[in-house]
């Protein structure tokens, strides 16, 4: 059957499904594309047969847009714990972290894996490499409400223990049975499926707060969930030449977390994107729904991890109780107008109600509805219109299953309908996921670049892209060039680099394939760009805000280790 599949200088899903028909099981039944992939695997794993395994492993690849962007992202959820935040529009599904539901797929995994973050990261590559993927290059992204408000034992342990699990691994060790028995029984399942959000007799945090208290006394978990900086340290130093490497790190947290003290913390975890749950624009709207910050939070959050050089995903809700059409478009409208947000990527979340949810209140009573169809997606459509090249919408509905939401729109494909909808009226998307290369050939050496100049609160910020002539984006880096007092001496006198993505489908490292952009030289021509800038602009140094994974890369780029950053003179 692999020499017929092999032979095929193309290979439909029609043609697929004869020759697995051809060749049944002994027995019964038919083989699968990852049992095909893992027999292929076993008659030529050595390395030499690698780059012949990349081709045919991509003939069989389940779910290819999975890793069309360039990276693999596995998403690992923290245990419940309780929130400093008192949302109305939050679910309180107590079986899991603040805002998430027992239903969504992510969730589902972590509650599998008991919420161990080895399990979670290990199971999830290993599906990855079942159906095809590569998993050398690892999106960890660390869901869970409010980071920064988990102790910091807790999440120095939490991450180390995804690293453990990557650094395990991509050396082929499988350190499950350990983990398996030293985990912490998930538990929460015994918790009330559901509170009522119109009568909480006990909130969230109260529920959360005594079962950890129970569990804590039962199961010691401060004496397992716990590691040493130098322990988390040593874990990445294995990382940066790992098979399977982390090249970014996502946390999420709220606007009134944010300090100095903290960007040091989530920087020292190795962490080079934050996701900030901005919500909204609206003083008003953030009073009405408990959100317990406002917008000057926002602000200041934003400009102090913009000069720490992270990259920003922003979280914005449109719905929300207080809210219209009128005022969120022009919320959003304000978000990519004033300089003093301009996120790099965005996720858009209209208001969806969930029966634990405080809102339901306000529903039942008719003080709050949720637009009707027709109208969402107008507030939609108008919003995705506006954001320029320099972001990306990374997503516009969450994974609520329909029988979870009480009231507001139920469509699961609601992004592809409001493109959609655009699209047939002559209208354009902007954004990054919009002209991504994906995995089209393209001739790297006809790539234009171009500097895409705007500001920010901090100073000047420059999206340089290389494009093709049809507008597909290959590769961009963004580039910080701030005024003022840098908040840490490392960073005086530095220019920062934020990130740097090539795209088109995840290749191992080190492997090249005709007509694809990774591993072309394209992020060094980025990168000498971006210095020219820096030293033309009167920067003396770049610093680099590089994942644990991308620090190899860059020592071979000239960069430097310094404390928290690598930093190469202009």
């Amino acid at each position: 059957m692999i020499d017929e599949i092999a032979a095929l200088p193309d290979l439909d899903p029609r043609s697929l499904d004869r020759i697995v028909k051809r060749h049944p099981r002994q027995g019964c039944g038919l083989f699968s594309k990852s049992e095909i992939i893992a027999g292929y695997r076993a008659l030529g794993a050595a390395d030499r047969w690698r780059l012949d395994e990349v081709r045919f492993v991509a003939r069989l690849r389940m779910r290819p847009v999975r890793t069309l962007s360039g990276v693999t992202p596995v998403t690992v959820l923290t245990r419940p714990h309780p929130c400093p935040g008192r949302c109305i529009f939050c679910p309180n599904d107590v079986r899991m972290p603040k805002s998430y539901l027992a239903d969504e797929p992510g969730a589902q995994r972590a509650e599998d894996n008991r919420f161990d973050p080895y399990l979670q990261t290990w199971n999830r590559l290993s599906a990855y490499r079942d159906i095809g993927h590569p998993v050398d290059k690892v999106e960890l992204i660390v869901l869970g409400g409010t980071w920064s408000f988990l102790p910091e034992l807790y999440q120095r342990w939490f991450v180390k223990r995804c690293f453990d699990a990557m650094n395990d691994f991509g050396a082929a060790l499988d350190g499950r049975p350990e983990a398996e028995a030293l985990a912490a029984p998930a538990g929460f399942g015994e918790l009330p499926e559901r509170l009522d959000g119109g009568s909480l007799e006990r909130s969230y945090n109260q529920v959360v707060s005594a079962f950890l208290g129970r569990e804590r006394d039962k199961q010691l978990l401060h004496e397992r969930e716990r590691a040493t900086w130098g322990e988390l340290e040593e874990a990445q130093r294995k990382n940066e030449v790992a098979r399977a490497r982390c090249v970014g790190l996502s946390l999420e947290t709220r606007p009134d977390r944010i300090t100095l003290e903290e960007g040091v913390r989530m920087r020292r975890l190795g962490a080079t994107k934050i996701q900030l749950g901005i919500q909204s624009l609206s003083d008003r709207v953030l009073e009405m729904n408990q959100r317990g910050h406002d917008v000057a939070a926002t602000r200041r959050a934003l400009a102090l991890l913009r000069r720490l050089g992270f990259k920003l995903q922003a979280h914005y809700m449109v719905n929300l109780h207080g809210a219209t059409p009128e005022s969120d478009v022009a919320g959003f409208q304000s978000l990519f107008e004033d300089s003093d947000f301009r996120p790099d990527e965005l996720k858009l979340y209209p208001c969806a109600l969930i029966e634990s949810a405080e809102l339901v209140g306000h529903w039942r009573r008719g003080e709050w509805r949720p637009y009707p169809a027709a109208e969402l997606l107008e507030v939609l459509e108008a919003c995705l219109e506006q954001v320029p090249e320099y972001c990306r919408i990374s997503r516009v509905i969450r994974d609520f299953s329909a029988h979870d939401i009480v009231a507001g729109s139920r469509i699961a494909n609601l992004r592809e309908v409001a493109e959609d909808r655009i699209r047939l009226r002559g209208g354009r998307l902007r954004d990054i996921r919009s002209r991504e290369i994906r995995d089209k050939a393209c001739d790297v050496e006809a790539l234009e670049l171009i500097d895409r100049v705007y500001a920010s609160s901090t100073g000047e910020e420059h999206f340089l892209e290389l494009q093709t002539a049809d507008d597909r984006l290959a590769g961009f880096l963004r580039l910080s060039l701030p005024d003022g007092r840098a908040p840490l001496d490392e960073l005086e006198g530095c220019a920062l680099l934020r990130e740097v993505h090539v795209y088109g489908a995840s290749l191992a490292f080190g492997l090249r394939t005709d007509g694809q952009v990774q591993h072309r030289g394209l992020g060094r021509r980025l990168v000498d760009r971006a210095l020219e800038l820096a030293r033309t602009a009167g920067y003396s140094r770049l610093a680099v805000i590089s994942a644990v994974g991308t620090r190899e890369y860059y020592r071979t780029l000239g960069f430097e280790d310094g404390e928290l950053y690598q930093l190469k003179a202009t």
